[in-house]
């Protein structure tokens, strides 16, 4: 069968190096570098992941400090007039404040406000010190570019999440990502973001799209590799250096998400046996339905 073509969309992921505690200069090249991939015609950007606090934090005061209430806080309001002017959605990872909690959340604006909110569920590591898991589930946001699902780093090491969010009809998923890099590792782990992307998209037939920082921050250094892959799990765009900022761009055509097939007779959406499996790993099967 011969596949239907949309209008691709363009992607843009951005691989930066915030400095924590520098909001204001943070905050700076995040908009600086979103202008840049909407001048280059993105329509969806990407940004790593608590890009404009920094990560790691001295202490939970200081990670309080460094929060902003969502919509209401000066970087929302700030990526809130970006995309409505530039007719953009943008993906920013924000340290959220509720009052006596934070969390670790990923906002989606649009051209008409805010499209969705995620807070991140997989909790790494001295995160736990000043974050809460994230409460909000697995939301897939309808755009009139796409539908969009969103994870936050350590999120991206649980496949069952990309599942879920396929299994919701997402075309893409995009990631903010803040990953150490492990020098002393048997392997180069600096390549490991770029291996779960690759094999995610492939699993649950979704593009994806991660964006990570770099740098080295209080001795903690970043790995880098931001990447886009489509839904066979081939790299379109990337991997990015493991070092120094970059924006990288790709077209993703998603109704190949929607009409791709394996071959002739399997696709990874009909060929769930969850009459098997589902229930072993605590889903309910009504609710994910074969489609």
């Amino acid at each position: 069968m011969k596949i239907k073509k949309e209008i691709p969309v363009k992607v843009a992921v951005v691989q930066m190096e915030p400095v924590v505690g520098e909001t204001g200069k943070n905050l700076a090249a995040c908009l600086a570098y979103a202008n840049e991939a909407a001048d280059n015609g993105a329509q969806l950007i990407v940004l790593p992941e608590l890009c404009v606090s920094g990560y790691v934090f001295a202490n939970r005061e200081e990670a309080f400090a460094l929060s902003e209430p969502i919509p209401d806080g000066p970087a929302c309001q700030a990526f809130l007039k970006l995309a409505a002017e530039r007719r953009v959605y943008l993906y920013a990872g924000l340290n959220e404040n509720c009052g006596d909690r934070l969390y670790n959340s990923a906002v989606l604006f649009g051209p008409d406000g805010i499209v969705g909110k995620y807070r991140k569920l997989q909790i790494w590591d001295d995160e736990y010190l000043w974050f809460e898991p994230g409460d909000l589930g697995l939301p897939v946001f309808h755009t009139p570019i796409g539908r969009i699902g969103m994870l936050v780093c350590n999120d991206c090491w649980y496949q069952e999440l990309y599942r879920i969010l396929a299994m919701q009809g997402a075309d893409i998923i995009i990631a903010g990502v803040d990953g150490p890099a492990r020098p002393h590792a048997p392997f180069d782990m600096n390549t490991f973001v770029v291996f779960h992307a690759m094999a995610a998209a492939n699993c649950s037939n979704v593009y994806v799209a991660v964006a990570v920082r770099t740098g080295i921050e209080r001795g903690e250094e970043f790995a880098g590799r931001s990447v886009i892959v489509d839904n066979t799990g081939a790299i379109i765009a990337g991997p990015a250096g493991k070092t120094g900022d970059a924006i990288l761009y790709a077209d993703c055509d998603f109704a190949r998400v929607r009409q791709h097939q394996g071959n002739l007779y399997n696709s990874v959406v009909t060929d769930r046996r969850t009459d098997v499996y589902d229930r072993l790993l605590g889903y309910d099967p009504s609710k994910y339905p074969k489609q």
